[in-house]
């Protein structure tokens, strides 16, 4: 079977941090890949560290080729990938554990021709979560175009590693590197390959760790001036000519000096985002919930679940940087999206496991971001049954009920009429009784709760065949019950 993406890693005198990459593919959640490693002449033990790792898995290619440069070694790699998709890494970077997952679900999901996704840049032991598109969205070419002008030099746009690519488009068009140059050709490579766009998908997440270790342009004593000003006007043409075709006559003139911008911004070295972003953070926080590396072992029933739920928040978290929401706020949309009734934060910290005061925090931020409100039960007819069976005696105008509507509902649920007392307190305990409710703006965090209940389920079963599965299901539904039913005692 070929495999559905080829990665694409040119290495250059790379030991110190060959292994870090070429691991973190190898744990990739997403198995069906190859790896291509295009060891470009090294002269450190950077060849032997790849034909090491593909003499254990036979997933990993190595090409062993003389110094010519990253473009020439990027292009030999794509002679020879297999895959459906192309994906390129550095080789003193590396990727999060879901990067190909999430990149190939969007490309297939969406039938999008490329996927951009948000990286995090790593400065020793900080890192920054770096994106520019602040919308996880379908965009056309025309409405990327768009996005790229405001931001011309930005990374985001200009790099290869951020970026998922169909080899139909690159092979049709016949699109390599210029190994004529050695100042963004990334960026040109990007410029050609969106010639030929129909649709980009911009994902939040980010699946990327960039090292900034790279040297400068213009720190390199080893290029010309003369050469350094004639590439800048080459990429410039590039650019420009790209908003040409992407606009019309009429459009590109209202344009035109906002493309210039683009010239203007690289008179300095281009590509260099500041030092330190927002929201720095120390590397190892960003993505995985911590674990405690004894509590891998052991049989005993309160490890099991430690090692469940740890594993179950490290899926969660996906969902969460995505949205730039905390773990506990998307646990406490998960919960109040089980079609339960929740009054109180009491009752919401006992589901949760988190701390009313702390729960008190979460909530407030949901519903500033309007995805959580407490309502009355009586103006919310929408709700589940059991906790508003007045809406089926029917609702007075403006929410306000009478005494009758409060005895029908009374007699329904005690199976007798009550007096005008019980009439009163019932009545009152309705108009005070409030509950949480989810709004429209969950809805996005919620289906990517969905995908994470899938691929959390997909990972507990990875090695199982499908009667192993169907076998498991049916005894943890037994398992279920027996709790349940001892519950209920």
């Amino acid at each position: 079977m070929e495999p559905l993406v080829s990665i694409i890693v040119p290495v250059y005198n790379a030991q110190d941090f060959l292994e870090r990459c070429i691991k973190s593919v190898l744990a990739q959640e997403y198995t069906n890949y190859e790896l291509i490693l295009a060891d470009d002449g090294s002269v450190d033990d950077s060849g032997a560290i790849c034909d090491r790792f593909a003499g254990q898995d036979g997933r990993i290619k190595v090409l062993h080729k003389e110094n010519t440069g990253v473009s020439d070694s990027r292009n030999q790699a794509l002679d020879q990938a297999k895959g459906e998709f192309i994906q390129f890494l550095d080789s003193d970077d590396w990727l999060t554990q879901d990067a190909v997952r999430l990149f190939v679900r969007s490309a297939q999901s969406t039938q999008s021709d490329m996927v951009i996704g948000d990286f995090y840049r790593v400065i020793g032991d900080t890192i920054s979560h770096k994106g520019d598109i602040e919308k996880e969205e379908l965009l056309t070419r025309e409405e990327f175009a768009g996005y790229m002008m405001e931001n011309p030099a930005d990374f985001y746009y200009g790099v290869l590693w951020n970026k998922l690519y169909r080899r139909e488009i690159i092979e049709k068009h016949r699109i390599r590197m210029d190994a004529n140059i050695s100042w963004c050709e990334d960026f040109i490579f990007n410029l050609e390959y969106l010639r030929h766009c129909g649709w980009i998908y911009v994902l939040r997440a980010p699946v990327y760790y960039y090292v900034k270790t790279k040297g400068s342009l213009v720190n390199s004593q080893s290029i010309h001036i003369n050469n350094t000003i004639r590439m800048k006007l080459n990429v410039f043409e590039y650019y420009q000519q790209f908003f040409k075709e992407v606009y019309d006559e009429k459009s590109y003139e209202e344009i035109r000096f906002q493309v210039y911008r683009f010239l203007l911004t690289y008179a300095k070295d281009g590509f260099v985002p500041p030092v330190f972003l927002p929201g720095s953070r120390k590397l190892g926080q960003e993505r995985l919930t911590a674990v405690m590396q004894q509590a891998l072992e052991g049989d005993s029933i309160a490890l099991h679940y430690y090692r469940y739920r740890k594993m179950w928040e490290r899926y969660c978290k996906t969902a969460a940087v995505k949205h730039d929401m905390t773990l506990e706020e998307v646990q406490v949309l998960l919960y109040l999206n089980q079609g339960m009734i929740i009054h109180d934060l009491k009752q919401l910290s006992d589901l949760t496991g988190i701390s009313v005061r702390k729960l008190s925090g979460v909530v407030q931020k949901l519903e500033k971001r309007q995805m959580v409100r407490r309502v009355s039960a009586q103006k919310d007819p929408s709700a589940p049954r059991r906790e508003l069976s007045i809406a089926r005696v029917g609702l007075r105008p403006g929410g306000r009920e009478s005494s009758a509507d409060i005895g029908n509902l009374c007699l329904e649920e005690k199976g007798q009429l009550p007096d005008q007392t019980e009439r009163r307190r019932n009545l009152a305990q309705l108009r005070t009784r409030r509950h949480y409710v989810l709004l429209p703006a969950a809805d996005s965090v919620l289906r990517d709760l969905e995908l994470t209940e899938k691929d959390f389920d997909e990972r507990l079963l990875r090695g199982l065949d499908e009667k192993e599965k169907d076998s498991y299901w049916k005894l943890s539904r037994k398992v279920e019950e027996n709790v349940r039913n001892y519950l209920k005692g």
